[in-house]
C-alpha cells in the first residue's frame, strides 16, 4: 500500500495540530462512520487509514484518482486506473469518479479478502487490534505501519467515531432502505470466522447460498462445492459455511477428534476445516462409513 505523509507532519507528533489533519477528519468523519455500520470496520481504522494513505488528501494519488487508502490494482480489478511509484517504480493504482467510492471500495477490499479475515473477530473498539492485524496482514510493507495508525488514531481522539452511531436524513434513509432491499446482509453482515487457516461464517436463520453470494461476492456454486453439499441443501442455523477450499488435513496440534453424539464425518470435516474425501482417506474408511460416539476421527 501507498503511505504518504505530509511533510508537515513530521515527525509523528506534529500531527496534533495538523490543520489539513483536522480538515480531513471533519469532512470525512460521517462517511468512516457509515461504513462502520454497514462493515463493522472501525470508523478511527478508516479515517486514520485515510489520512496516512492519502496525506490527508494532499497525495498526488489521492488528487489524481480519488484514491485514499494507497490500493493497488490487483488482478480483478476492472476499473479505471493509474500509474504511481511505491515498492517498485509505476506500479497500478485503482481510480475512482468519487472520494465516497474509494471508501466503499476500501470496506469491501478488508471484508472480502480473506486474509483480514481475522480482523472481524475483533472487537469494533479494539483499534489497536486493528492496526496490528493490519499490518501482520500484510497492508503495508512498512515496518512502523500499525504504530503510525494507533499515534494517529490517539493523537485525533479517532476512537471516539468507533462507538457513534450517525443520525440519517430522510433522503439518506430512503436510499439506505432501498439498498437494503437489494442487498439485505448489509443490515446485519454475519461475522467472519477463521478455521484451519480459512475463513467461515456461521449461518443464521433464513440464510440461502444467495444471499451469502451476494454477500462475500462468491458464486452459488463455489459456495456448494467448498462445504461439499448439494446444490439443493437448505442452510440451517448453525452450519458452518466456508468461504474457500477446505484443507486436506487439519494444521492445528490436536490429532483426532473423539466422535460425540450427532457428529456426522461432514460436521466433523466443517468443525476442522478439512476436506471430507481426505478425512476419510487419513481414517482409511469409506464414503459410506458412520462414526460412532466414543471413535476417533484422524485429522492428520
Amino acid at each position: 500500500m501507498l503511505a504518504v505523509l505530509l511533510t508537515v507532519c513530521s515527525p509523528l507528533q506534529a500531527q496534533r495540530r495538523n490543520t489539513a489533519y483536522n480538515n480531513y477528519i471533519k469532512e470525512y468523519a460521517d462517511l468512516a462512520v457509515d461504513q462502520m455500520k454497514r462493515y463493522k470496520i472501525p470508523a478511527s481504522i478508516t479515517l486514520s487509514q485515510g489520512l496516512l494513505e492519502s496525506g490527508a488528501g494532499q497525495s498526488s494519488l489521492a488528487k489524481r484518482s480519488n484514491n485514499h487508502f494507497g490500493i493497488k490494482c490487483g488482478n480483478n480489478w476492472t476499473g479505471r486506473s493509474v500509474r504511481a511509484n511505491d515498492d517498485l517504480p509505476n506500479e497500478c493504482f485503482r481510480a475512482y469518479s468519487h472520494v465516497k467510492d474509494s471508501y466503499e471500495d476500501h470496506s469491501k477490499f478488508l471484508t472480502q479478502n480473506r486474509r483480514y479475515a481475522s480482523l472481524f473477530t475483533l472487537k469494533q473498539t479494539d483499534y489497536r487490534g486493528w492496526a496490528q492485524g493490519l499490518k501482520k496482514a500484510g497492508y503495508a510493507t512498512d515496518k512502523s505501519y500499525a504504530t503510525k495508525l494507533i499515534s494517529i488514531i490517539e493523537d485525533y481522539e479517532l476512537y471516539k467515531y468507533d462507538s457513534k452511531t450517525k443520525t440519517m436524513s430522510k433522503r439518506e434513509e430512503r436510499k439506505w432502505q432501498k439498498e437494503l432491499k437489494k442487498k439485505p446482509w448489509l443490515a446485519n453482515p454475519h461475522d467472519v470466522y477463521i478455521a484451519n487457516g480459512i475463513a467461515y461464517v456461521i449461518a443464521r436463520d433464513g440464510d440461502t447460498f444467495d444471499l451469502l453470494s451476494g454477500e462475500f461476492r462468491i458464486s452459488k456454486s463455489k459456495l456448494v462445492k467448498y462445504n461439499e453439499l448439494e446444490k439443493s441443501y437448505t442452510l440451517m442455523d448453525g452450519d458452518i459455511i466456508y468461504l474457500n477450499q477446505k484443507n486436506k488435513k487439519w494444521e492445528g496440534s490436536q490429532i483426532y477428534h473423539v466422535v460425540r453424539d450427532g457428529d456426522s464425518m461432514h460436521s466433523i470435516a466443517q468443525i476442522y476445516g478439512v476436506r471430507l474425501k481426505s478425512l476419510y482417506k487419513l481414517n482409511a474408511v469409506s464414503g459410506d462409513y458412520v462414526p460412532e460416539v466414543g471413535d476417533r476421527i484422524y485429522l492428520k
